[in-house]
């Protein structure tokens, strides 16, 4: 996950239409080949990611373009401007007078997208799941995500190894509630941190994927909790939030912050010492297997129902020799 920014109910059929373009710039929201509209709907594949421009979901469109054309298929992407239900729904109605074969989608609600996404599928779509879903595991063909609960875990083992024999209060920052990934990131995490009894979690608090609260509920604990030696941020937004309150607290370094995901902004930030560590996804190849599992549906081949992807714990120490796993801006 790991997400992006605020709530905007806004757009109708024309900004979905407009959030298809010539992949030029690699941007999320953007397609490799346009809309080629003599391409018969067998061979058109549609991406839908949580969000537009965020290097997790730009990353995850190259794989999937280039596995897509590799195969060949057309895909296209299409995605809202903020981490939205509604925005996203938007989109997915959208496509109801004129279905692709296949619908590689990420939730960015695990019951509000139900319906839309039923709707598609009842119109003949192979539905697949990439890095989100929907809690009703009737509706896809395929979910392909990172293993988030391991992800959360990966993360308390990588913190509590900074800490070493320190004690002190750790703080959880989550995104939206409803969000099947960063759920599952925080329940391990919390899980994993009650086998070390020199760290204890003071909660699990959401930001609403907004950095700017995820700077205030850290600065907030920074006043309430002394002892802080720790944060868990469940995606880049919390995490460059989370940033930002130990910036303006003068925490920087002394309160160890562990991020989700790798994108430039987070990369960044541990080579100057802001984060501690990152756990790494592999988005790319989240978006390789999407497409290589909706391919198999429309061909009659088999189909693996569960998918995962690698993740990596990378600290400042390693980083240059892990610098693959690093998100991208452009495919």
């Amino acid at each position: 996950m790991k997400l992006s920014k605020t709530f905007l109910v806004a757009g109708t059929l024309a900004t979905s239409a407009a959030l298809v373009a010539a992949c030029g710039s690699g941007q999320v929201g953007q397609s490799g080949s346009g809309d080629s509209g003599d391409t018969a709907n067998s061979k058109k594949l549609v991406l839908v990611p949580g969000v537009q421009a965020e290097p997790f979901y730009i990353s995850m469109q190259c794989g999937a373009q280039a596995e897509a054309k590799k195969l060949g298929y057309e895909l296209t992407t299409q995605a809202p401007q903020k981490f939205d239900a509604a925005m996203q729904t938007t989109i997915v109605n959208a496509m109801g007078s004129n279905p692709p074969a296949a619908l590689l989608v990420t939730p960015t609600d695990d019951q509000a997208m139900l319906a839309p996404i039923q709707q598609v599928k009842n119109r003949g779509s192979k539905i697949i799941e990439v890095d989100t879903t929907l809690k009703d595991t009737s509706v896809a063909e395929s979910s392909i995500s990172s293993d988030n609960t391991e992800g959360g875990k990966l993360a308390a083992q990588t913190l509590a190894k900074l800490v070493g024999s320190g004690k002190g209060s750790v703080l959880i920052l989550d995104t939206i509630a409803g969000t099947s990934t960063t759920a599952a990131r925080a329940k391990g995490f919390e899980d994993e941190l009650k086998k070390h009894p020199n760290l204890k979690s003071v909660g699990i608090q959401f930001t609403q994927n907004e950095p700017d609260q995820a700077a205030s509920k850290v600065t907030a604990a920074l006043a309430s909790t002394p002892d802080l030696v720790g944060i868990f941020a469940t995606n880049l937004n919390t995490g460059e939030g989370a940033a930002t309150g130990l910036r303006n607290g003068g925490k920087i370094g002394k309160v160890n912050l562990v991020g989700f995901d790798a994108s430039p902004s987070e990369v960044d930030g541990l080579r100057k010492g802001e984060y501690q560590a990152l756990i790494a996804q592999d988005p790319a190849q989240i978006g390789t297997k999407g497409v290589d599992q909706a391919v198999a549906a429309l061909e009659g081949k088999p189909v693996q129902r569960q998918l995962g992807a690698e993740l990596h714990a990378i600290t400042k120490d390693d980083m240059d020799a892990n610098s693959k796993y690093f998100y991208k801006q452009s495919c």
